[in-house]
């Protein structure tokens, strides 16, 4: 499993294209930009590790409730009073297993349930967390018109040469660990 799959952890999607990327900011955009670029960045960022950090709290809060609820229903299964054969019309009587021992909550159970519910929380809060920052970074880039048409300018720049130096590869047949083919 890789880092990128958690939205905490993810990073660029190569070197090559990141440097390609710095050249756009540098020449293409005003300090203006890259500052509002920068300031999205970090909202996305923070975002995503606020939405992960919640999402990992919630995950080992109901493991911790679902344990509860867990150790609540055999407690309740233990006292109460269990059949111990079962009797057939023809009047054989078949003796049932305890199942007890089947049913207590294990500490593997419970590690289980704290490791699952614990990671599903962390990637459901940070999925979350990079919805919502996304969303306000879109916000602060859109808020000044001047500053969004530069921005998606550079970007369409930035995006046409990321394919020209992709064709490029792909003529030359060199595709040994480029961060620019998929």
């Amino acid at each position: 499993m890789s880092s990128d799959s958690l939205a905490m952890f993810r990073k660029n999607m190569g070197p090559e294209l990141g440097k390609l990327a710095e050249e756009h900011l540098k020449h293409d955009l005003q300090q203006s930009d890259r500052d509002a670029l920068q300031s999205a960045a970090k909202t996305v960022t923070t975002h995503a590790s606020v939405g992960s950090l919640i999402g990992l709290g919630l995950g080992v809060y109901l493991a911790f409730r679902l344990r509860t609820a867990r150790k609540a229903v055999f407690n309740t299964f233990k006292t109460s009073e269990q059949p111990t054969a079962l009797r057939f019309a023809s009047g054989r009587e078949q003796p049932l297993p305890d199942l007890k021992t089947v049913l207590r909550p294990s500490t593997l159970g419970d590690v289980a349930t704290y490791f699952f519910l614990g990671a599903g929380g962390l990637f459901f809060g940070g999925e979350t967390g990079v919805l919502t920052g996304t969303f306000r970074a879109k916000s602060q880039i859109g808020a000044d018109r001047e500053s969004r048409e530069r921005i998606r300018t550079a970007f369409r720049r930035f995006q046409a040469d990321a394919l020209r130096t992709q064709a490029d590869l792909l003529e030359k047949g060199d595709n040994k660990g480029s961060g620019l083919l998929l």
